[in-house]
Parts: structure tokens; sequence; C-alpha cells
């Protein structure tokens, strides 16, 4: 079996594990006895492991855990409400907002105080079924499962109503949400909205809201207009994937504006609530048929009159000094174009923010906006400097499925750009040619530079996710340039190749380019380097030569995030124009303010 068929029969194994998910996540379980409930789940959580490459088989245990450990998550999801209500000032509200923030908080409370004999609802499912079928047959196909504390699962003696005593006001609520007439049912958040008034609760066994079961506690008349406004708010309301899968600008902009409330004003742990995994599954799905089409080294057309390409070096996770970036330089458009240089996760708190926003706009400009590969896009660095953690964070138990996806995405990202057929960028520099040659004396391989025929050549897709061996990936990847003349192992990162500036005037002559723009460095690898620039300004020219110059540039300011020491530096975007494009203009910027960072693992 050829690789290709191997690539994609592996595809459609995904694909229909995936379904399974959706299936079962998309099912009524009102009327099943324990049994059917179960054998259900056991379906769900073997589909499941297929997505998250799990080797153990599943087991009646598994899960039990997996409808059990949503009543103590849930729980905790309320207690991250009521931390969050607690917050909110009352100055400037009206006696009925004040009212409603105080019966947000005692349904909350309650939730958390009262765990026995609880409904729990998977919110992130059902939101991902709805986001998955048409408007008009949302009305029972979003489900789960019941669980009770401490007792087996009795699916049939639970209620699945919210409120016994619902007001007449509320139909009329229902209307125009998310673009639904006031005939469908509505099922946001959480809440099953139909038609007659009532207010249905959907079961099952992840994150979202717990709801005390109606022979324990009958909740007052009238809440339920009140959790609707929770739910109906501008900043809960989760992004939907077009039906017809195509986004545009102002959907773009949207998700911007998503991530940007999100952070400001929720935990990580319900970021899946804004952006449900069936919007990022199919953005990486949109990016991923995109980037896995380009070639290893991108050809960027850019010599229009007006036109202008903004180089952007590493991003990690710092998706507020992204945003200063598109504020300050411009919002890719039809005469502007991005090229990024890879490293857009890990050592920030924010790297799915900054990777899911640059793959939005890589979808809806896949010819003016170009993400290269970093060394963070690996698996190798990503399990070390915390992009794995972010994402389980984000995602909880489906976060290793998110993170799984992204790192297939990692790999299909091109590896370098040529822009205006003269200038060349990528992210660590330049590689080992795959023509090896043996001395004859020492039988050692001889280190020969690479060109863009080899790069041209190379299998992105394959190579080692370690990237632990020495190959052109890694020396693409790893790579930094020296003073001293000559090819060598990098011996300080132990990964790619030093390159000395005869290799960088060889590289542009032979490829008939006139400059190179590449990152990988920031001010704490320049640290002590007195040869080069600090990088406090956030770029450095690093070789001059004959046939051109070879510029280094970070786009981190104020960098490190987290940890010592600070190095209080700017970051800086190049800018290109013709008629001469191998003549950049670099813009320093400092960092703007950034949100407290709430519970993510660094």
């Amino acid at each position: 079996m050829s690789v290709e068929d191997v690539r994609s029969r592996k595809e459609r194994i995904l694909s229909a594990a995936r379904k399974v998910v959706d299936n079962v996540n998309a099912m009524s379980f009102t009327n099943l006895d324990d049994q059917q409930v179960h054998s259900l789940m056991m379906m769900r959580e073997i589909a499941r492991g297929i997505l998250c490459n799990r080797v153990e088989k599943v087991s009646k245990n598994d899960v039990n855990k997996a409808l059990s450990s949503s009543i103590e998550k849930m729980v905790g999801s309320c207690k991250d409400v009521n931390s969050i209500l607690s917050k909110i000032p009352c100055e400037g509200m009206d006696d009925e907002q004040t009212r409603s923030v105080s019966r947000m908080k005692e349904i909350a409370s309650t939730i958390v105080t009262r765990r026995a004999k609880i409904t729990t609802y998977r919110h992130r499912e059902l939101v991902e079924s709805v986001d998955r079928v048409d408007a008009e047959t949302v009305e029972g196909k979003v489900g789960g499962a019941t669980a009770t504390s401490n007792k087996d699962t009795d699916i049939k003696r639970l209620q699945r109503r919210l409120f016994e005593n619902e007001g007449p006001e509320a139909k009329a609520d229902t209307r125009n949400v998310e673009g639904r007439n006031e005939n469908q049912d509505n099922t946001i958040d959480g809440l099953s909205h139909s038609g007659n008034g009532d207010v249905n609760v959907q079961v099952g066994a992840e994150q979202g809201i717990t709801v005390v079961d109606g022979e324990t506690h009958a909740v007052q008349s009238g809440q339920n207009e009140v959790i609707k406004s929770i739910l109906l708010s501008p900043l809960r309301v989760s992004l939907i994937w077009p039906p017809d899968g195509k986004i545009n600008l102002e959907w773009v902009k949207t998700m911007m504006e998503k991530l940007v409330q999100s952070i400001k004003t929720y935990p990580p742990t319900v970021f899946w609530s804004l952006m449900p995994i069936s919007v990022v599954d199919n953005l990486i799905d949109a990016a991923s048929s995109i980037l896995s089409k380009e070639p290893n080294c991108v050809e960027v057309d850019c010599r229009g009159e007006d036109s202008k390409v903004v180089v952007v070096g590493d991003v990690e996770g710092h998706f507020h000094d992204l945003l200063n970036i598109f504020n300050l330089a411009g919002l890719p458009s039809e005469n502007q174009f991005y090229v990024f240089n890879g490293n857009y996760v890990d050592r920030g708190a924010w790297g799915v923010e900054v990777f899911l926003a640059l793959l939005a706009w890589k979808v809806l400009m896949p010819n003016r906006v170009y993400l290269l590969r970093g060394n963070h896009e690996t698996k190798f660095c990503t399990l070390m400097y915390g992009f794995e953690q972010e994402v389980k964070a984000k995602y909880g138990d489906q976060g290793e499925m998110v993170f799984n996806k992204c790192s297939e995405c990692f790999k299909e990202l091109p590896l370098a750009s040529i822009i205006a057929g003269c200038v060349y960028t990528t992210h660590g520099g330049l590689f080992r040619s795959t023509q090896l040659r043996r001395s004859k004396r020492k039988r050692a391989q001889i280190l020969e530079l690479g060109s863009l025929e080899d790069l041209s050549n190379m299998n992105r897709f394959l190579i080692g996710a370690s990237l632990e061996d020495s190959s052109i990936l890694t020396d693409i990847l790893w790579s930094d340039p020296s003073k001293e003349d000559g090819l060598f192992e990098n011996a300080d990162r132990r990964m790619g190749l030093s390159w000395g500036p005869d290799c960088t005037e060889t590289f542009l002559k032979e490829s008939k380019l006139k400059l190179i723009i590449r990152s990988h460095q920031g001010p704490d690898a320049r640290a002590g380097q007195d040869e080069f620039g600090d990088m406090l300004n956030g770029y450095s020219l690093d070789h001059d030569g004959e046939s051109g110059k070879m510029y280094t540039l970070f786009s981190v300011p104020d960098y490190p995030q987290f940890g010592e020491p600070k190095y209080n530096n700017e970051g800086a975007y190049a800018v290109l124009k013709p008629p001469n494009f191998e003549t950049p203009s670099f813009h320093s910027f400092k960092a703007v303010e950034r949100p407290k960072v709430r519970d993510v693992v660094t």
C-alpha cells in the first residue's frame, strides 16, 4: 500500500470516527434505559479514542468516568460563573438589572451547593451538534446522558425540564437568535427553547451547566429569562461555522472580537463555549486543504504598483501584539500581503487564539496571507513549552483531540517564501544539501549548502516529528547565522546548522535573490553574543555581502511574557514595497497592555 493510500485510509477512519461522535452527541437519550445509554457512550468513547490516538481498549469504567466526571467539571464551571458575576459592578444598573445579576448568582450558587440528583449537560457537544445540523432539524437533535452523584445512572427518573413555571413571554424571546426565525426551536448555549415556552435541558459528560433535579429543588418562576439573558449575551453566543462553509471578512472580524472578549472576560476553561470544537475542526480542515497544496517554498506574487508586503517574525502566543501589528500595518487586503515566519504558539498564553486567527485569515485570503512553519510548530516543542497544556486547559477532555488536529495542521505549513522574486523568508535559516559527500579519510559526511531545488524536492509532511535527526527540515526550522565562514552543526542548540556570511552570499547569488529575512532568535538568544545585534528593537542586520543582506526579525515585544529576565524589548515587522522589494523598512513597536493571564499552564 502506497503512502498516499495509507494517508487516505487514515483520513477515512478519522472521518468515520468523527461522525460517530457527532451522531451520538446529536441523539436524544430521553427514552433510553441505562444499558442503551452506556452502549452509546461506549461507542462514542471508542470513536474518541481513535481521534485521540488512544492505544488502550475502552472499558465500562471509562464510560462511567466520562459520565460521572462531568458533575465536578460542571460545578466548577458554575463556580467560574459565580466568580465572574461577583466582579460585575452594580453602579449604573437599574433595579431590574441588579435583580437579574442577583438571580444569576443565586442559580449558580444553588448548583454548586446542591450536588445530589443533578442532571448534567454537555454544553460543548451541544454547540457542536447545533453547528452541524440545519436550522430546521435543530429540535430534538441534541443529546447526552444524565448522571446522579454517588448513584447509578437513572435516565428515566430524572427530569428534562429546567423550569416548572415558564412565563408566557419566553416564547417571544426565542425569535431571531443567530438567524433562526420565530417559528423554529432554538438551542442556545445549552438550553433548547421550544415554541410552547418550555426550556429543555440536554445532558452529557463534559463541561457545561449543571441543573438540580426537580424533585430536589424547584427553581423560581422567571429564572429562565435570567439564564437566557446570560446565554444571549454577545460575549457568550458561540461562533458558528457558516452553513455554506465560506467565511467572509465580517466572520473573521467577529471571530477576532470574540477571542478578545473571551480573554478579557472569561477563564480559559470556558473558551470552548465561544469557539466550539466544530468551528475549530472546520477551520483547520479548510486551512489544511489550502496549505497542503502549497509548495515547500511559496511564491508571493505582489508586483502590483500599489502592493505592500508585511513580514512578521515570531509571535509565540502573544495575541494582543498580533492585533497591534494589524492595527499598525493594516489588515490583509487586495493590495496588502502578509508573510508570517512561524512560531505562532508556545511561551505566550494565547497560542490557540493566535493560530486560529491566522488560519481564518489564510482561509479568507489564501493568496494574500502566507503562513510558514517555525520550530515551535512541532510536537517536540509544543509538548515542552506550553501549547499542549494551553489547548487542554481550553478544551478539557477533548483537548487532546484539538491538540492533535493542530499538530497535523502544523505539518502542512510551507517552509519558506520568495517575495517578488528577490526576497527569501524562512523561520530558521539555510540548510544542507541532499547530495551528501563523504570524506575519504574519515568517512564522515561533508556538509554542503542546500539549494532551492533541494528545498523544493523534500517531503515536509513525513519527516520526523521529534526533529532530532539531521535533515533539511531540522535545518530550516532550527539553524542560526554565524559570523564565522562555513557550514557546521549548531553546537548551541544541538539541532540544525550554523552558517557564515560566505554561505549567505553563495545562497543569494546562486538563487538570484537579494535579501533574506529569517526569525527564530529574540533578545534572549542574542544575549551575550556581541558579534550580532541584541534584538532589543526587534530586528538585526546579521550578514551584508556583495549579493545582498540577511536580517533577523522578531515580533514579540516585552519578551518573555513569563519568567525572567525581562528584556523590555520592542518587537518589529518589515514592510516591502515596489520597486525595491529588497530594501525593507523595519517598524519597531512596544508591547500593548495585556490582560491578566487566567490559569494557563506555562
